[in-house]
């Protein structure tokens, strides 16, 4: 077993900028998603490719919202990107519209068998499923955990990819231990499960792998919560991992991005629902390109 630090997940060589398929949802109002994934990657140098999942009016935390479901295009959308040859470096996949869109994120995985394969399985948090999400989707979602070359999940999407009881956010490190196992039995070679939380102003993320020890990464908790920070958390960590960072050092920069980009979001208007805003930090991300790129 190694240290985190002694783990990446991409080797970036010279002036060449890595292509990144997104696999997520298109939201217009309320940034999440495709509307953080594309700028993040982005300002790392990446060439991101969207497969938009569906099109959302606004994210599903306000009261009333409009959902386009693209499963139907989806065949038809990959079907051209295999005519013109399109090569990937990593498929990173999150909010799905539907339970048949795993097949498409397989399709990928079998068309470019090298690409990094990051899943950050978006299903809910605070205990409960997301609006749109049902058990047939969250059981679909289920499939991509084996081969997983890293996985995302909070507490609460551990809990319903694993069937472990969901015990709220404070939870021991024992109990950590046992999910991060059992995620990693069920196929997932490394795993960072987020958001535990005691009392304490701190919010602990731990990190585990076949190769490398378990460790826990933690950073400020602050006293409020955003719509995104979890999709912001997981494209920051891919961003510094497609930059040639440790796979510790890229779970690092992530807390810290996110707690940077929701300082910055307290002082919007709105700010409890416009979304996490992070455009004036991304530099940060730009920071870490190689400055062979």
């Amino acid at each position: 077993m190694n240290g985190a630090h002694g783990v990446y997940l991409y080797e970036r060589v010279g002036s060449y900028i890595p292509r990144v398929a997104a696999v997520h949802d298109l939201c217009g109002y309320g940034k999440c998603s495709l509307g953080i994934a594309i700028p993040v990657l982005s300002a790392a140098g990446c060439d991101v490719c969207p497969v938009p999942t569906s099109l959302f009016s606004a994210h599903t935390k306000f009261p009333v919202f409009y959902m386009n479901d693209t499963t139907s295009m989806l065949t038809h959308y990959l079907d051209a990107w295999d005519r013109e040859g399109i090569e990937l470096d990593a498929i990173y996949s999150g909010f799905l519209g539907s339970a048949e869109q795993v097949a498409s994120i397989k399709r990928l995985y079998e068309t470019h068998p090298r690409a990094l394969r990051v899943v950050d399985p978006v299903m809910g948090d605070g205990g409960t499923m997301y609006p749109t999400y049902t058990a047939e989707l969250c059981a679909s979602v289920t499939e991509l955990v084996d081969g997983a070359d890293l996985l995302t999940p909070n507490l609460t999407e551990a809990h319903l990819l694993t069937g472990l009881d969901y015990r709220g956010q404070d939870v021991s490190d024992e109990f950590v231990r046992t999910t991060v196992d059992a995620l990693l039995e069920m196929g997932a070679n490394r795993v960072v499960l987020k958001g535990v939380t005691r009392g304490d102003g701190i919010i602990r993320n731990y990190l585990a792998g076949r190769e490398l020890e378990f460790c826990e990464v933690s950073g400020e908790l602050l006293p409020y919560m955003l719509h995104g920070t979890g999709d912001l958390y997981a494209s920051a960590l891919l961003a510094a991992a497609m930059c040639g960072k440790s796979l510790l050092d890229a779970t690092a920069f992530a807390g810290e991005f996110v707690v940077h980009a929701m300082r910055v979001t307290r002082e919007q208007p709105d700010y409890q629902v416009r979304g996490v805003s992070f455009e004036t930090c991304l530099g940060e991300v730009a920071a870490l390109v190689p400055q062979s790129a």
